[in-house]
């Protein structure tokens, strides 16, 4: 017979509010989802029939259910990252513990990472987020790839240019009317130094009472400064021939070296910057998939890109069973073929160029392409170009 008023009992009601909240993690049983409140009540649950049934289960596909288990541990992480961090510099403990706050979530002992410092680093090098250790512990920045996000960074970015070309457009047409009216104001004249010459003209003064005598004084002296006017001319001319010899001589000084140019013109070229996207997509290249997230069967794969979505994702047809997946860019690597075989550029200033492969580099990771029009293209890394495959573009 059942005791009197079980369900509303003071024990009942406390054993209902001791089970609603968050309770030891290790006496959860996962592959039950059963949560035990003591060590006791664990070991219980450890020899009950219900719980050796799902062990039996769990030894027919152990690959099956850890993969399961670790799935949905990271949408699970990753969401919650997303939406309570987005792209700000966070402890990782301080998310993980956020994460268990939850009484109904994917504990980590059923996953196939042992402890958080392993599941971050697994982050890190599958390129979800960004992974750095202090002293500290371990930080994660999520890297937000939401083709929205993307479209509204590039608006912003479309929008801050226009605003750029705008102020540099006001500004050009300020220094143009500045330079029109310095050109159509007053011209202002020149002085300059006033220049003697060493020998001063001499004037002579006949005081006589005869008129052949004041004609005679008259002749002198004009004769006289016809001479010194003839000395001062030479002089002058002697003069500013002297003055072209040493402003040729100063510009003679001031023209560069053969050796100068050419290192500055090597200087120009180092300091020339190659343009780089972050995504290299495009269709027709080879590829070869370095992920396990797909499976086993899928990795180190070759296969033709047969599409490219959102400029970071590709549709890629394998080679060998022509099958079809989608994978991120980060999951991919480039393919470098054999000399004599085509190759397109996926990256830098040369980013579309079409060609064969003319020469490897292994000294320096590059390669050499010789272009369709027949110009060699050097120096370009390996990540940069890729196995191309004209009937697929």
């Amino acid at each position: 017979m059942p005791k009197p008023g079980g369900f509303l009992t003071p024990k009942a009601i406390a054993n209902r509010v001791k089970s609603k909240g968050l309770q030891k993690l290790r006496w959860y049983c996962q592959m039950c989802q059963k949560q035990c409140r003591d060590e006791n009540g664990f070991k219980c649950h450890l020899t009950s029939e219900s719980h050796q049934r799902q062990l039996l289960l769990f030894a027919d596909n152990e690959e099956e259910f850890l993969d399961t288990f670790s799935n949905e541990f990271f949408d699970m992480f990753m969401e919650l990252l997303r939406r309570r961090f987005n792209t700000r510099r966070v402890h990782s403990n301080i998310v993980y513990n956020e994460y268990i706050s939850d009484r109904e979530h994917t504990h980590m002992n059923s996953t196939k990472w042992e402890t958080l410092t392993e599941f971050v680093k697994w982050l890190g090098r599958e390129g979800f987020c960004v992974v750095d250790h202090t002293e500290k512990g371990w930080f994660i920045t999520y890297i937000d790839r939401d083709p929205e996000t993307l479209k509204r960074q590039e608006a912003l970015k479309k929008k801050d240019k226009l605003i750029l070309d705008d102020e540099e457009r006001i500004m050009k047409n300020i220094q143009e009317q500045v330079a029109r009216g310095e050109s159509h104001g007053s011209k202002q004249t020149e002085f300059t130094e006033l220049q003697r010459d060493d020998e001063e003209e001499k004037v002579t003064f006949s005081f006589g009472s005869s008129a052949g005598m004041s004609a005679g004084g008259s002749k002198e002296s004009d004769s006289k400064t016809s001479q010194d006017k003839k000395t001062n001319i030479l002089k002058a001319a002697a003069v500013s021939a002297s003055k072209k010899k040493d402003s040729s001589r100063k510009e003679s000084g001031k023209r560069k070296s053969a050796l100068e140019e050419i290192m500055e013109e090597e200087a120009r070229k180092k300091s020339k910057l190659t343009e780089k996207k972050d995504y290299w997509l495009r269709k027709g290249i080879i590829v070869k998939i370095t992920t396990k997230r797909l499976g086993e069967k899928y990795l180190k794969k070759k296969g033709v890109v047969k599409d490219v979505i959102d400029r970071y994702t590709g549709v890629v047809k394998l080679n060998d069973t022509g099958t079809k997946v989608k994978v991120d860019q980060v999951h991919l690597e480039t393919v470098i073929p054999n000399i004599g075989k085509p190759i397109c550029i996926v990256n830098g200033d040369y980013r579309g160029v079409t060609g064969t492969l003319h020469s490897l580099d292994e000294k320096n990771f590059s390669v050499t392409v010789k272009s369709d029009s027949g110009k060699l293209v050097e120096g370009q890394a390996y990540e940069d170009v890729c196995k191309y495959s004209p009937e697929d573009s």
